[in-house]
């Protein structure tokens, strides 16, 4: 009679992946060193839609923002994604550009005339190679994009850092440590409201462009290149330095007199911007 050998272990079934990058997946060292696991989400509570007409990419890119710890709702197309923007008030908009009737800058630029539309974020899906639609995707005000194809974990990243920006626009009471507010000639700046006012009248600045904005009040006087801002305002170690130069325009376009001849936001040749608190700095 054969003795019964012990059972062999049996090799542990396959896991989803975890929510740390890869090797093959992470982007450079200084971005990943800027940004938290996918796994720990600042806001869990946060809701998320997802605005893609692929089916696959929209059941990967939902797959991931769910582990993350984000609600999450999906629009096919364009006006869908309004609809369900209208009902239910999401924290955030992972929007593609490519969508069937509506595309997707004129999705962003109607959410972005909406009530509060100026503090939605929106992070955009663009194709590679459509740097003209990406720009004029930056231009309708949107906070940050992602070039297909992509990582679904870069993409979490970028969420979560867009997200940790407009968490800061939350109630003002609610912090103690309230910031001093910012001022150069009849601009304002209140950094814990996220409000900023130019003679008395409110302007309507998107996440990024106040966030540029307070950095340059910060700094009177400084030149700073687009790679330094690139870092210092939007925490990236890459990207696409157009980016920069879009919300420079922008901004212009809100804080000066004649942003043809900006006073304010001046141009530094060879190296980059500079912010002249006096108003009478040379349009470079």
């Amino acid at each position: 009679m054969t003795t019964p050998q012990p059972a062999r272990a049996q090799a542990p079934a396959a896991q989803p992946p975890r929510a740390q990058p890869s090797r093959a997946e992470a982007p450079p060292p200084g971005a990943v060193r800027a940004e938290p696991s996918p796994a720990t989400a600042p806001a869990p509570a946060s809701r998320i839609l997802v605005v893609d007409d692929d089916p696959t990419v929209a059941e990967v890119v939902t797959g991931y923002l769910l582990r993350a710890g984000y609600r999450v709702d999906r629009a096919a197309d364009g006006h869908e994604a309004l609809a369900r923007a209208a009902a239910t008030r999401p924290d955030l908009v992972v929007l593609d550009l490519m969508l069937p009737g509506l595309d997707g800058l004129e999705v962003c630029r109607r959410l972005r005339a909406g009530e509060g539309g100026d503090r939605l974020p929106v992070v955009m899906l663009t194709a590679k190679g459509e740097e003209s639609d990406r720009i004029l995707g930056l231009e309708l005000g949107a906070d940050d994009y992602v070039t297909k194809p992509f990582s679904p974990r870069e993409l979490v990243l970028r969420v979560q850092s867009v997200l940790r920006r407009s968490a800061a626009a939350g109630p003002a009471a609610a912090r103690p440590d309230r910031p001093a507010r910012l001022t150069a000639g009849d601009l304002t700046l209140d950094p814990a409201a996220r409000r900023a006012f130019r003679a008395g009248r409110e302007l309507a600045l998107t996440l990024r462009e106040f966030d540029l904005l307070a950095f340059l009040l910060r700094h009177p006087g400084a030149a700073f290149g687009r790679e330094e801002l690139m870092q210092r305002v939007w925490g990236w170690e890459f990207g696409d330095l157009s980016t920069v130069t879009v919300h420079v325009r922008r901004l212009r376009e809100k804080v000066e007199d004649d942003p043809a001849a900006p006073a304010l936001i001046t141009t530094v040749w060879g190296v980059g911007y500079r912010f002249d608190p006096a108003g009478k700095g040379p349009a470079l």
